[in-house]
């Protein structure tokens, strides 16, 4: 069996055959023979720009503009991995991407450091028996313009090596680092290796037969830089302990624990991680692996690769504080729903049929009979007196009462909203549109309707009271069929009455609206329809008739007058009952434009408490879900899912 030479014995060989051809004396030319033709330049492949590359750049400015937007919602803690992403790849980008920066890592005892002298072809870094062997990490470029590059990763001066030279042209642009080892027993060796694997472009894991499965290289490096496998290699080293089928058995278990750790292995042309077997004491596979490497390089994207597996990361960690759960947001039908809540807190509905109820009311006593009218008259004088005397008058009836509340609206006796209906609208509402938001999105909103919700109900009072006068004093048409009349002229008493809602809302009177103030320091009065007046003529030619026809048939009693009874009889029986007839008629007339008012009410009352909580409410929560929406769009851009 041929003995296997130990690492020393190869060093001394190279350093022999090395000083060898340096202490070679120069031969004298051959001029019969020409020299030899340059060796064929090895094929590299071209650089052309990565996809990840093409949107590298488009994907920090994303991640900058999302990190901006969101340090008022996230904790400081959430976007350090983020910030520090960015800073890294701006200190990256300052020095030549076209360099490739690999980093040779792994447990004491793998062959690191034989590794890094077999592809270098010198010997640069000290290999022996030892542990550690490798106190500092040292550097090996294959290009003059790597100084920059050292420094930023911290490599002293004295640890910065040259491969022999005439560069090797397939390794052009390569920084190789020889790492101390992960697991060593010296302080700060693990923190260098750490610092360092943050900072290079690819790394070269290197394993040996006995530690190729250890708990500490799978969990606490592979797993979590998964999601870097394609600018990974994993390198099964001192197969040449092994036999043939003993090293393919280990490759093969090398390759599951990779897989089991997620890592994505570059077989059939896929891309991840190269899974290579070698032998840095005797050579075997080596020229493999540099030539893996050598076409690693040649691409010179390797720092784009490794900024876009950056990138990558930090959005997979952050896509539970930006991705919601569904379409988050306000839909037509929660806005309908709010608008409907706050509608029946301020009793919309109900000022609608009060407002009908009333302006039916007034049409009533406008085309009632003289002597309805006339009752009217009397008990609006009376509550008037009840009043000015500061007691409230008798309850003879819905009338009555309302000609004593026929006042001014006082605050004191202005219609409230009701909280409990307010709060649960503004409840139900921040629900529904924080519903699926991710927590901090979901909080700022519900924040955004809390303070909306302040004050909600004392400013809906204002609106529907500012809402009801107007509607009380506003001029109602054609929508209505309320034909415009003549202007009222002040203090009528036969007109048609102001006076206060049942709800007591605001206020409610018919017609369009007129001049001045009635007396009493009330609203101005609208204005009366036209077909009241006609009404009310027809009332008073009845009347009169009535009043004829006694008057005659008191005379034929009286021996007066002369001629048959049932002439004054007939007077009276039509003005008797042609009164009502009439003001039947009246009141089927009004039954239309009544329910036009109350619905115009309603509608006038709804809008002014919707429009509050629109203000208050709904355009801060779309503001915050305008906020989320546009920092969305920045994490689908920074994590390219664009």
């Amino acid at each position: 069996m041929t003995a296997v030479p130990t690492a020393d014995e190869v060093n001394r060989f190279w350093n022999d055959g090395l000083i060898a051809r340096r202490n070679r004396p120069e031969r004298a030319p051959q001029r019969t023979a020409p020299p030899p033709p340059p060796p064929p330049p090895v094929p590299r492949v071209a650089a052309s720009p990565s996809p990840a590359g093409l949107v590298l750049r488009p994907r920090l400015d994303a991640l900058r503009e999302l990190v901006g937007l969101s340090r008022a919602r996230l904790d400081r803690r959430t976007l350090a991995e983020a910030g520090r992403v960015l800073e890294e790849a701006a200190a990256r980008h300052r020095y030549a991407l076209d360099l490739t920066v690999v980093a040779l890592a792994g447990a004491t005892g793998s062959g690191k450091s034989t590794l890094f002298n077999a592809l270098a072809r010198a010997q640069l870094s000290e290999a022996g028996v030892r542990r550690p062997t490798t106190a500092m990490p040292i550097s090996c470029a294959w290009t003059d313009r790597a100084d920059g590059l050292l420094d930023r990763l911290g490599i002293p001066a004295r640890a910065r090596r040259q491969p022999v030279r005439p560069y090797d042209p397939a390794l052009s642009g390569l920084v190789l680092l020889d790492l101390p080892d992960h697991d060593s027993a010296a302080a700060g060796h693990r923190e260098q290796v750490d610092r360092l694997l943050g900072l290079v472009d690819a790394v070269i894991w290197v394993v040996d037969p006995e530690k190729y499965a250890d708990a500490v290289l799978h969990e606490r490096y592979l797993r979590p830089l998964a999601g870097y496998a394609e600018v990974t290699f994993v390198v099964l080293n001192q197969v040449d302990r092994l036999s043939e089928d003993a090293a393919d058995q280990v490759l093969d278990d090398l390759r599951r624990l990779l897989d089991e750790d997620g890592i994505a292995l570059g077989e059939h042309g896929e891309p991840g991680a190269a899974v290579l077997a070698l032998s840095g004491l005797t050579g075997a596979g080596v020229g493999e692996l540099r030539e893996a490497l050598g076409l690693f390089v040649a691409r010179r994207n390797a720092a784009e690769l490794r900024l876009t597996a950056d990138v990558d990361g930090v959005s997979a960690r952050l896509r539970s504080a930006y991705v919601a759960d569904g379409r988050p947001g306000l839909t037509e039908r929660a806005r309908q729903e709010f608008e409907d809540r706050l509608a029946e807190a301020v009793g919309a509905q109900a000022a609608g049929l009060a407002a009908e109820r009333a302006w039916r009311r007034d049409a009533e006593r406008a085309c009632g009979t003289s002597w309805t009218r006339l009752r009217c008259w009397t008990e609006r004088g009376r509550g008037q007196v009840f009043r000015v005397l500061g007691a409230r008058g008798p309850a003879t009836g819905s009338t009555d009462s309302a000609v004593v509340d026929s006042g001014p609206l006082t605050p004191s006796r202005r219609r409230t909203a009701s909280r409990p209906l307010v709060e649960q609208a503004v409840r139900a509402l921040a629900y529904e549109a924080s519903a699926g938001l991710p927590g901090p999105w979901a909080q700022a909103v519900r924040e955004a309707a809390g303070r909306g919700a302040e004050g909600l109900a004392e400013a809906l009072d204002e609106v529907a009271a500012a809402a009801t006068t107007a509607a009380a004093t506003g001029t109602r048409r054609a929508g209505l069929g309320l034909p415009g009349g003549p202007r009222t002229g002040e203090g009528r008493a036969d007109g048609g009455r102001t006076g206060v809602w049942p709800t007591g809302i605001g206020r409610a009177a018919p017609g369009r609206s007129g001049a001045g103030r009635a007396r009493g320091g009330a609203a101005p009065r609208p204005g009366r329809p036209r077909w009241w007046a006609a009404i009310a003529a027809g009332q008073g030619a009845l009347s009169a008739l009535q009043l004829l026809g006694l008057v005659w048939l008191g005379g034929l009693l009286a021996g007066e007058f002369a001629g048959p009874w049932w002439v004054p009889g007939a007077l009276m029986a039509g003005g008797t009952l042609g009164g009502p007839v009439l003001a039947w008629c009246g009141r089927l007339a009004a039954r239309g434009p009544a329910r036009g008012h109350g619905l115009e009410t309603e509608r006038r009352l709804r809008g002014a408490a919707a429009g509050c909580g629109r203000a208050r409410v709904l355009e801060p929560v779309a503001a915050e879900l305008l906020r989320y929406r546009e920092v969305r769009a920045q994490f689908v851009i920074a994590a390219g899912e664009a």
